[in-house]
């Protein structure tokens, strides 16, 4: 049986910005799918300490307010999260985290800013977007979630809502191995090596793009699935 048809587990954040070392968590969702089914589902609304931008608002609908009032504390929601991902990890059970290197290295970088353990052995992960472009390199359009979904004729719940985001990114990792048997044919540790090199030759590519459009000094972080936190903000 191919990878896809054992369980994946779809891992989203929403959060309170764009930079994976500075932003916050808001939501959270783990989901539990096999064979295209939910078997299981964890949800978690955090409190992130801070006012959450009127932008980051306007896409995951999440106001400042209901964070602080609802929210859980951030250090028990990373804490939570990081237990249950590392779970799965220690069973063998893929992780499918579409742009793995945002999530993680935020959930990580929540782990450092509230002293807890840092999260376990990470491997193996799935991470759609990098693998899409690497197959399908020189297709034209978007790359978001929602724009390689619809490629996939992958049916998208809410958008931006975390649950439906995570079983998304499962779907279309499904999808994507049914297109192309070359990935389908790995085991998923041998699919989480060849996106280090894959993303990696992205990023090297990417950098010298910015450079010939005149950004000298661009610099492209070539480390997938997670970036080291080199520092922080409280």
């Amino acid at each position: 049986m191919t990878w896809y048809g054992e369980p994946l587990v779809g891992f989203d954040l929403e959060t309170t910005g764009t930079e994976p070392l500075e932003a916050r968590i808001v939501t959270a969702a783990v989901v539990e799918v096999q064979g295209g089914e939910v078997i299981r589902q964890r949800s978690w609304l955090a409190d992130p300490g801070i006012r959450i931008p009127a932008q980051a608002s306007a896409v995951h609908g999440i106001s400042s307010e209901r964070a602080a009032a609802e929210g859980r504390p951030a250090p028990d929601v990373a804490a939570e999260i990081a237990h249950v991902l590392s779970e799965y990890w220690a069973r063998g059970v893929p992780v499918v985290a579409y742009n793995a290197p945002f999530d993680l290295t935020l959930l990580c970088a929540e782990l450092r800013r509230h002293g807890l353990p840092p999260l376990g052995p990470i491997g193996p992960v799935i991470d759609p977007y990098t693998i899409d472009r690497a197959v399908d390199r020189y297709r034209r359009g978007k790359r978001t979630l929602e724009a390689v979904c619809e490629e996939y004729g992958v049916v998208l719940g809410t958008a931006h809502d975390a649950g439906a985001d995570a079983l998304g990114a499962v779907r279309v990792a499904t999808a994507i191995a049914n297109r192309h048997g070359s990935v389908a044919a790995l085991t998923p540790a041998q699919l989480h090596e060849r996106q280090i090199r894959w993303y990696a030759d992205w990023a090297t590519d990417f950098q010298q793009f910015l450079r010939k459009k005149g950004n000298a000094d661009a610099v492209v972080d070539p480390v997938w699935p997670l970036r080291e936190p080199v520092a922080l903000t409280r």
